[in-house]
């Protein structure tokens, strides 16, 4: 088991057991490490303690997050590496594929895929050209199952296995300096023009913030389309990047997620805990 697995297995394992608020001992001997060893290959990993990881997996996190989110418009001027080599979503840009691309069916468009190991688990990225087509656990999916949802999506592209050009997108998100000093990445999808403006509007919630779907609606300027705001966030084919686990239901409770609501409370946790890192 390489170390990113262990992590990715110990953060599930803390996801499924809060509760129970497992101790450190009961962790390790999870991911069949030392506690000493484990605490340390934890902070690495994941910038944060297993304690620390811990003490954010309660269930009014969420509630929390709502009353103290930012307003959904606001962009804060922290947006930005900041000195910090991670990524955050003022260095995303999003483009959506074009009226004649999408006739096209994906004619002439060469699409590029990996498996990659993250701290979140296994992650399966597609890229064309002009950026980020695809990006999803690999929890729910087999390989075969995500190539054929890659081929009904480009039917007519030229599709192959590149590892090498798929890991700037992992190493970006996750923290690699060679990474960040590329510049933005580019994320290249197809959808409705709906769906296509619910996704710009998620890249406005600040990284460990969250909004309720009445909320992006509102934003919109469709303020009864909650349910409509659903289903675009539901279809949105590149996890992290586009950050729909950052939507939440106005009660607190933590609504779908296309990859499993332990991915999402997973997720959301790492990405607070990354940020408090930074900070600090």
């Amino acid at each position: 088991m390489s170390d990113y697995d262990r992590i990715a297995s110990a953060m599930a394992y803390l996801v499924d057991r809060a509760v129970d608020q497992p101790s450190l001992e009961e962790i390790a001997a999870h991911v069949h490490l030392s506690p000493y060893h484990f605490q340390r290959l934890f902070c690495r990993w994941a910038g944060t303690t297993p304690k620390r990881f811990l003490q954010v997996l309660t269930l009014e996190r969420g509630k929390v997050l709502l009353e103290n989110s930012h307003s959904l418009l606001e962009v804060s001027h922290e947006l930005g590496l900041s000195g910090s080599s991670r990524l955050h979503d003022h260095f995303v840009q999003l483009e959506a594929v074009t009226p004649g691309e999408y006739k096209s069916r994906g004619k002439q468009v060469q699409i590029e895929y990996g498996v990659h190991t993250t701290p979140l688990g296994p992650m399966f990225v597609a890229v064309t050209q002009r950026g980020v087509c695809r990006a999803e656990f690999m929890d729910c999916n087999n390989m075969d199952e995500m190539l054929d949802n890659l081929h009904n999506a480009w039917p007519l592209s030229s599709i192959r296995e590149s590892l090498p050009s798929t890991r700037h997108v992992v190493d970006a998100f996750f923290g690699s300096d060679t990474a960040a000093k590329q510049g933005p990445l580019s994320i290249h999808v197809k959808g409705t023009n709906f769906q296509i403006a619910v996704w710009r509007a998620l890249l406005k919630i600040p990284p460990g913030a969250v909004a309720s779907y009445a909320q992006v609606a509102t934003a919109l300027g469709a303020p009864r389309s909650a349910r409509a705001v659903g289903n675009a966030i539901g279809a949105n084919p590149v996890a992290l990047l586009i950050p729909c686990h950052r939507v939440i239901q106005q009660s607190g409770a933590l609504g779908g997620y296309r990859w499993g609501p332990a991915k999402k409370l997973m997720v959301q946790t790492w990405e607070r805990m990354r940020d408090e890192t930074v900070v600090q």
